[in-house]
């Protein structure tokens, strides 16, 4: 469910936007708007979820995304599309920290690379299926059809969730809930992710970015102080001792603002540098999935026997290369090139991805599963985000920003010169330069974690079986 909504979007966004007649950076907030929904209450569903059950709310999750993809299709304007996609946004935030919690609760040590890695064959069908369906629908149905396609999948998800789910991990019943960890969390990831928006955009000044920094700041430090004095803290800080944790969410946050636009330019480049239809686009990008569901179940089984470091290293030296060499794109590149680059690209996150989660959830104790899951999937929210603005904001140091705001609202390069249109295609390739960097950034904390072999469990953890 949340691959598919991860990626329906993105194929047919100069779509909805043309549709809607929304400029670039309205464009951009109909991804962001649900990232950003889901990220505020990531920490809040992980800490509910150590109290009252994993199973209850991941089954509340599925409603709450259902009534989301239904408002959302019948949405009027830009600003409807953005708010109701929040409310999706919250619905993925409870399926997406629910579910890997679930599973390590329920799966022995040895067996939890591989369970993972299946949980993210799962995730990648999903995605898989979003890009192709989404081009399907565009062709004969109207955007709207992006998001009712969710609704009887949703009633489904919801019903056999409550059925078929039972509760078997260990939970802290009866503990109160750190609302003003919440409130000031909550503050600081708005302010945080809103200056980074408005920074990319330009669409404000450079004062009133400040000010949102300087409040987000403000925040994290009160955070930071309630959560050190509160018995039942929002965020467990001890958590950040254990250095297994901590390197892998670490690696995670810089991978994921590496690789989160990489779909988005994908799609910006076979459309609208390349003048594909959705529809084909959706199909010229399924090699990357292909490979990353190819890679998960695979290092994730092998990591059970031989560790997490050799898999989660390779496989972010395999992300930034095939990054650089998607640097070296451009609009007369051969498309056997770039099969072989998404190729490379779904590999390396495949290799990273699942023993990456594997190491952090098997470093917590029981009982912060659900909190850990949550502050895993915040970093990967935050980086996703981020990776989404930092893109725009690279692009528009080659390519003015009232261009890229034509290209994308336009839903096409009507109208547009070959020679801006090839002004684009050299942003989205300084774009791949950056990232490239900032994901080899990220291999340093995934070797600084060290190295344990998921044979066996740390001493005092133990990991309930099915």
């Amino acid at each position: 469910m949340a691959g598919i909504d991860s990626r329906i979007v993105i194929v047919g966004l100069p779509q909805v936007a043309a549709s809607l007649r929304a400029d670039a950076e309205q464009a951009i907030w109909i991804t962001q708007s649900y990232v950003l929904g889901s990220t505020v209450a990531l920490l809040l569903v992980g800490r509910i979820s150590d109290i009252v059950g994993r199973v209850k709310l991941y089954t509340s999750g599925f409603a709450v995304f259902t009534v989301g993809s239904l408002l959302t299709s019948l949405a009027l304007d830009p600003a409807q599309v953005i708010a109701f996609r929040a409310i999706q946004g919250l619905g993925s935030a409870i399926l997406f920290t629910n579910s890997a919690a679930m599973i390590v609760d329920a799966t022995p040590s040895h067996e939890l690379g591989l369970s993972l890695g299946i949980n993210q064959v799962a995730f990648r069908m999903g995605s898989m299926a979003g890009l192709t369906l989404s081009g399907i629908i565009l062709s004969f149905l109207d955007w709207r059809a992006l998001f009712y396609v969710n609704v009887p999948i949703g009633i489904f998800g919801t019903a056999w969730a409550r059925l078929r789910l039972r509760e078997v991990g260990k939970l802290e019943r009866g503990a109160p809930i750190d609302w003003g960890g919440f409130v000031t969390f909550t503050v600081f990831i708005m302010g945080l992710l809103l200056a980074l928006t408005l920074a990319a955009y330009g669409v404000v000044e450079t004062r009133t970015v400040a000010v949102l920094f300087a409040v987000s700041v403000v925040s994290l430090g009160l955070f930071v102080v309630l959560e050190r004095r509160h018995p039942h803290p929002l965020l467990d800080l001890k958590l950040l001792r254990i250095r297994e944790f901590t390197g892998g969410v670490v690696a995670q946050l810089l991978n994921a603002i590496a690789f989160g636009a990489v779909l988005l330019l994908l799609s910006l480049y076979f459309q609208l540098v390349l003048r594909q239809s959705p529809l084909t686009t959706g199909l010229l990008m399924i090699p990357l999935d292909i490979a990353t569901l190819a890679a998960g179940p695979l290092s994730g089984r092998l990591s059970d026997k031989y560790g997490h470091l050799p898999f989660t290293t390779s496989g972010l030296a395999v992300i930034s290369l095939s990054l650089f060499l998607f640097s070296t794109t451009d609009e007369s590149t051969p498309y056997s090139h770039l099969v072989a680059y998404m190729l490379l690209f779904g590999a390396g996150l495949g290799f990273f991805a699942s023993p990456n989660i594997s190491s952090i959830m098997g470093s917590v104790p029981p009982e912060r599963r659900g909190i850990a899951s949550g502050f895993r999937a915040t970093f990967f929210n935050v980086g996703y985000t981020i990776s989404l603005n930092l893109a725009i904001l690279i692009t528009t140091f080659t390519v003015p920003y009232v261009l890229v705001t034509q290209i994308i609202a336009s839903g096409s390069t009507a109208g547009i010169s070959d020679a801006d249109r090839i002004l684009f295609a050299q942003g989205i390739k300084t774009t791949y330069l950056w990232l490239a960097a900032i994901n080899t950034l990220a291999i340093l904390p995934s070797l600084l974690r060290g190295r344990r072999s998921n044979r066996h469990e740390p001493a005092g953890i133990a990991v309930a079986d099915p």
